[in-house]
């Protein structure tokens, strides 16, 4: 567990020790990039760890062994990712690798545009980085584009974020999901920014969904795939929902991307109720891992949401530091596959890679 404690720790006293400059648009220095490094590289080159793990090594033997034909089975962008590094001669550990830097690249670049961009990766930590994107490598791919497109959302025309979703669908189809969240955020000409999102979304679906669409039924509702931790990780996305909707006016955003994180507040409130009311808790679980940059946002600016007289509140950084630590402490103390995240296994440490 000493990795993933060190790891957290050091964000830690970054977030706590961090005094925001109001007059840069981006905010984390040379210190912090350092960090995302980090991040990346304990992610990308991790051996043996993950629940999916022996799936991941799977998909590239038979993609390696299959050729390209393999790769067009895969999620467009994963499958030619594995088919490219087997090519090379070269193991799924640079797969991963490439996996964690693209991830890594949206996350890092997500919380730059943020008040405390260390607090903003803190929360991630817990579940983001350490399950999602050490477990989950093609979502975490895809979650990785979508925040780099939410980075310059209030900057960039909404359009603008459909390139971002097309390559997050091009590792994960499920991505897909957020396009109506988007959809629904032009505060001009709304049925004609509906309308393109709309079709971008149907391109989406037709290019990368509609040929699988019966394999993910198969394997996310109708077949007994159990998701025993979505009673605990849907939930978490409550918190951070209820705070915004409830006060979204202190969060210090434009109209556009009020809406935005309106949008996703109510889809884990959706999502909630699709927990309870369905059979389809793996569905449901792993659709709302599209919606933890809510957590990120609302949790990472809630010190700056309330803060004192214009000055970030300390006792809520600590507050989020320390219920960011009973999260990691919860999971990987009680989880029910944590095991296979432990012990962590770095390549450059380990002789039976």
């Amino acid at each position: 567990m000493f990795p993933y404690w060190l790891l957290f720790s050091l964000f830690a006293a970054g977030a706590s020790l961090y005094r925001p400059d109001e007059n840069r648009r981006v905010t984390g220095g040379p210190y912090f990039l350092a960090m995302g490094v980090a991040v990346a590289l304990m992610i990308g080159l991790r051996w043996e760890v993950g629940g999916d793990w022996i799936n991941y090594i799977d998909i590239f033997k038979d993609i390696t062994a299959n050729g390209i034909s393999g790769a067009r089975a895969q999620d467009p962008g994963y499958g030619v990712l594995n088919w490219v590094v087997g090519q090379m001669g070269i193991g799924v550990w640079l797969v991963n690798l490439v996996c964690a830097i693209l991830f890594s690249w949206g996350l890092v670049r997500f919380a730059r545009r943020q008040p405390n961009p260390w607090l903003i990766i803190l929360v991630s930590i817990p579940y983001l980085v350490i399950v999602v994107a050490m477990g989950y490598t093609r979502q975490a791919v895809a979650i990785g584009f979508i925040l780099a497109g939410l980075a310059n959302f209030d900057r960039k025309p909404i359009w603008h974020f459909g390139i971002y979703l097309l390559l997050a669908a091009a590792f994960h189809k499920s991505a897909v999901v957020i396009a109506p969240l988007v959809a629904l955020t032009a505060t001009r000409n709304r049925l004609v920014t509906g309308l393109v999102i709309m079709a971008s979304a149907a391109l989406v679906y037709y290019l990368f969904v509609q040929a699988s669409v019966d394999r993910l039924m198969i394997n996310y509702v109708t077949a007994e795939y159990g998701s025993g931790g979505a009673a605990f990780r849907v939930p978490m996305n409550i918190p951070p929902a209820l705070l915004f909707l409830l006060f979204q006016r202190r969060f210090a955003v434009n109209d556009q991307e009020r809406k935005l994180w309106r949008n996703f507040s109510l889809a884990a409130l959706l999502a909630l109720a699709g927990l309870v009311l369905t059979d389809s808790a793996a569905a449901v679980d792993r659709l709302a891992l599209y919606l933890i940059p809510l957590q990120m946002f609302v949790l990472g600016r809630l010190p700056t949401a309330f803060a004192d007289k214009g000055r970030s509140n300390v006792q809520l950084v600590l507050f989020v530091v320390l219920y960011s630590a009973t999260i990691q402490f919860v999971w990987l103390n009680w989880a029910d596959n944590s095991w296979a995240w432990l012990p962590y296994k770095f390549i450059p440490l380990t002789a039976d890679n």
